[in-house]
């Protein structure tokens, strides 16, 4: 009875002072529709703090959207972190998440704050970002080009084939483009507009990030994107310089929502008050993230884009947000402007 004893206080010390880190802590079903280099150190931070096994899936935010809506009578998702803010409010208007309020809530940004009332806090902000452009220098001066500084700048007829966007089906980047032109323009002029824009544009991408990858490459010459991944390619090295267009812009709150019916709830939790807090928040620009983060504490990249730096538009998240009216917007451009890119 003694040695069994002995044997039993051994294992229960050894699990005492085994670091948290090694214990088998469950697991976190999470999608990241950021860039992976960010969805990669965060997912590895999370799991060599909490012990927590992350399965990670990086999606686009439209993609990201389609999967939990696919999915909503047998989630498979527990958190879906990142990615413009329009399919997260869209995702909550339809009931596909969950409502929680963080403990951090108090810690946050007006605005990421206003994002999780505007949903019933089935989503929060978790970062914010300006849409612009990013242009390679280099191939400019070649071509002689003038520096594109306002959206009418890239009807240019020098830029034919010289321009890259994303997919607004697939890439909230894309989506929050096409509102913000709506918004600028006026829906009618804001489509002729992008009929203008296509006979400039060589190719629609998958991801939001990706057409100033390409301009950084010398593979085209504007990118447009949000500023801060613009930023991204001119901090690596590459010629790439920064624009925030001249007749105002719109901008993303990149947002965060716990799915209904959750297997893992409480990790889920766990990993939502865990990557809103200033520590992690203030990590992000070691993955040469450059968006400005929601926690007021959290330390700012100085490369960052800052808001009154450039001409925000007054972006109607809750209109922009709203099933039906993101629906009728795509299908308008898939009839409009897909049938013309393919």
């Amino acid at each position: 009875m003694r040695s069994g004893f002995v044997a039993v206080a051994a294992v229960a010390a050894a699990v005492q002072f085994t670091p948290a880190a090694a214990l088998a802590q469950g697991s976190l079903n999470l999608i990241c529709s950021a860039d992976v280099v960010i969805c990669e150190l965060l997912e590895n931070r999370f799991e060599k703090e909490t012990g927590i096994d992350v399965n990670m899936v990086r999606m686009s935010s439209g993609e990201a959207y389609a999967k939990v809506r696919a999915e909503a009578r047998n989630p498979k998702t527990d958190v879906w972190w990142a990615g413009t803010g329009d399919p997260h409010l869209q995702a909550a208007s339809e009931g596909l998440t969950l409502e929680y309020k963080s403990p951090r809530l108090a810690e946050l940004q007006t605005w990421a704050v206003r994002q999780a009332e505007s949903a019933d806090y089935r989503t929060v902000g978790v970062y914010a970002g300006a849409l612009g452009w990013g242009y390679n220098a280099d191939i400019l001066a070649k071509k002689g080009l003038k520096e594109p500084q306002c959206w009418a700048d890239l009807l240019d007829p020098g830029f034919k084939g010289e321009i890259q966007v994303a997919n607004p089906n697939s890439s909230g980047t894309a989506y929050t483009a096409l509102a913000t032109l709506v918004q600028i323009m006026g829906e009618d002029k804001a489509f002729d507009y992008l009929k203008k824009l296509n006979a400039n544009v060589s190719q629609y991408t998958k991801s939001g990030s990706a057409p100033v990858k390409a301009a950084a490459r010398g593979e085209t010459t504007v990118g447009i994107v949000f500023m801060h991944d613009a930023v991204a390619q001119a901090v690596e090295g590459f010629p790439v310089k920064v624009v925030a267009p001249c007749e105002g812009t719109g901008y993303e709150i990149g947002s965060m929502s716990i799915v209904k019916g959750a297997r893992n709830l409480d990790n889920a939790k766990k990993w939502y008050d865990w990557v809103l807090s200033p520590e992690v928040q203030s990590q992000m620009k070691e993955a040469k993230s450059f968006q400005l983060p929601s926690n007021k504490k959290a330390e700012v990249p100085p490369e960052a884009p800052k808001f009154e730096d450039v001409r925000l538009i007054d972006y109607d998240f809750k209109t922009y947000g709203d099933p039906e009216k993101r629906k009728a917007l795509l299908q308008r451009w898939d009839r409009e402007i897909g049938t013309l890119a393919n």
